[in-house]
């Protein structure tokens, strides 16, 4: 266990009796095997979304077109808005891990909800706690082995039912050929659903498996301070490597090999509804749970209990009027029909006709008479449109993209064993104001009207 013996034992005014356990298979988790895997693919995601790599990718990306001009162009309430957004994507997971450690026999692992909660109010000695080291790649590489395996079983054993199905309905049939060569298939698939248990967290202990994700659940808390300490003084203090990795190709911030530096004084920004006169976010930690807590006027409005980032957009965004994924997927449809050897059908403008609410269909009606009746027969138009909207849906497609990709990864009731870093609400149309957002989807219909009357029609 490394150090969560050590941070364990500050706990000291519990019993130390350890939980029963006598049943010879009773530590294991077999069936709990698909939870315990969904949620060390979360860790495993929330690692990547850490590393080097993807903290230079994405402050690159904070100076994008779409985000600067929608959401913001200070790099401080981003990276603010980042760090909330996984220290909560953390707490969820965490959760998960401690429902988990209950089953646990080791008295440690079995109290690691009340570690976390220790970890939270900077009490424990992040020494031993190294992000990317030879010792942490190494359970990291494990636990990818782990999921993996798991998720094969998951397919695996899908397939052992149908066939077990077929099997049955072949019997209640009477085809003797048939029966035979679904007994050799059942013999071999179960076969194989015997090998992926063996190899993965099916026969594995609470006791190792909670033991692997508590312990990268305080290397991650460790790794979140690091990164965003800038910005919240309040975060327990662990100082970055003094010099990067030889190796690697870092964009460095300042000296202390820290990648984010905030800016002195007051945000001026004026770019986005996510822009302020107010002081960057902070945030105080209760407990386990996360709090937002705003100096100054609160630039996202109010936020809920439940899911303080989802909720935390307001009425003057997108993804407050609850319109985020429909736009989304009506900038995905004008992306699909700028190709020139699709053709678009009358169905279709029709259906992308009823997908926009009344205010922009009024828009983009009042845009086309004026368009339409100063430059009705001039068909250069048409190429003139075209190079426009290519240059705005190079910035505007993938804010829709990335609204359709964190839409489905927030669903976290699907069995799911993805371990890629997940997007942030920022790099959607969530936190986009809505005025914006509305006013480029204007400029993109009506250019594709140009376009379909002049090349396609």
């Amino acid at each position: 266990m490394g150090c969560l013996p050590e941070i364990a034992s500050r706990v000291g005014h519990h019993d130390h009796r350890k939980p029963r356990g006598d049943a010879k298979n009773d530590d294991q988790l077999g069936i709990l095997a698909f939870e315990a895997a969904k949620t060390m693919s979360r860790l495993l995601s929330l690692y990547k979304s850490l590393s080097d790599h993807h903290l230079v990718v994405l402050r690159k990306e904070m100076k994008s077109q779409g985000v600067a001009f929608l959401n913001s162009d200070d790099d401080n309430l981003l990276f603010s808005l980042a760090c909330a957004e996984r220290l909560e994507d953390l707490d969820k997971t965490t959760a998960a891990v401690a429902r988990l450690s209950h089953r646990c026999k080791d008295y440690e692992l079995n109290r690691f909800d009340l570690v976390y909660t220790d970890l939270k109010l900077g009490i424990v000695d992040f020494g031993r706690l190294e992000y990317g080291s030879k010792d942490t790649q190494k359970k990291v590489e494990k636990m990818e082995k782990l999921v993996s395996a798991t998720a094969e079983l998951y397919v695996a054993l899908e397939v052992q039912s149908e066939i077990e199905i077929c099997e049955r309905k072949t019997k209640q049939w009477k085809g003797r050929a048939n029966l035979e060569m679904f007994a050799q298939r059942v013999k071999y698939q179960r076969k194989l659903v015997n090998h992926y248990k063996d190899t993965s967290l099916w026969t594995k202990t609470f006791d190792n498996c909670v033991g692997l994700m508590a312990r990268l659940v305080c290397i991650l808390y460790a790794r979140i301070c690091s990164v965003f300490g800038p910005f919240f003084p309040i975060l327990p203090s662990f100082p970055l490597r003094k010099t990067p990795p030889p190796d690697r190709d870092i964009l460095l911030v300042q000296p202390d090999y820290c990648f984010i530096e905030p800016k002195n004084g007051k945000i001026t920004s004026h770019s986005g509804p996510l822009s302020s006169k107010a002081e960057p976010i902070s945030v105080r930690f209760y407990s386990q749970k996360s709090v937002f807590v705003f100096r100054g006027e609160n630039p996202f409005g109010e936020s809920s209990k439940k899911d303080k980032i989802l909720h935390a957009a307001g009425p003057t965004t997108v993804g407050g009027s609850g319109l985020a994924l429909r736009y989304a997927n009506v900038i995905l449809s004008v992306e699909k029909y700028l190709d020139p050897t699709i053709s678009m059908d009358e169905d279709f403008r029709a259906s992308l006709y009823q997908m926009l609410p009344e205010n922009l269909k009024s828009s983009v009606k009042s845009k086309l008479r004026k368009s339409m009746r100063c430059r009705d027969d001039d068909s250069s138009l048409a190429m003139w449109w075209r190079e426009a909207l290519c240059h705005i849906m190079g910035w505007l497609a993938p804010m829709a993209h990335n609204t359709i990709t964190w839409q489905m990864e927030r669903k976290f009731e699907k069995i799911k064993f993805d371990t890629k870093p997940t997007i942030l609400s920022w790099q959607t149309l969530h936190f986009s104001d809505k005025e914006k957002t509305e006013a480029a989807i204007a400029e993109v219909l009506v250019g594709l009207s140009y376009i379909c009357r002049y090349e396609k029609c």
